[in-house]
């Protein structure tokens, strides 16, 4: 029995149902890192920070990137 050639429709359906797999993980890994980063805050007492604080120190720190922020916190 010879099987026929995939058709653009057929590799649309498989690409399809690639991308929910990988949607499903991504939200599935973006909960395990949340998770992670929660020990992390609690482990230093961060959980004292108003959630509006953090988010603006957050931003601060992403729109300044990792390697300047740790720049200007690090002890002279």
């Amino acid at each position: 029995m010879a099987r026929s050639k995939p058709t653009a429709r057929d590799a649309l359906r498989k690409l399809r149902e690639q991308r929910v797999l990988l949607e499903n993980e991504e939200a599935r890994l973006r909960e395990e890192a949340a998770t992670e980063l929660g020990r992390v805050l609690i482990e230093y007492g961060a959980e004292t920070i108003e959630p509006a604080q953090l988010r603006q120190m957050i931003r601060g720190a992403m729109a300044l990137g990792i390697e300047e922020t740790l720049k200007r916190i690090a002890p002279a």
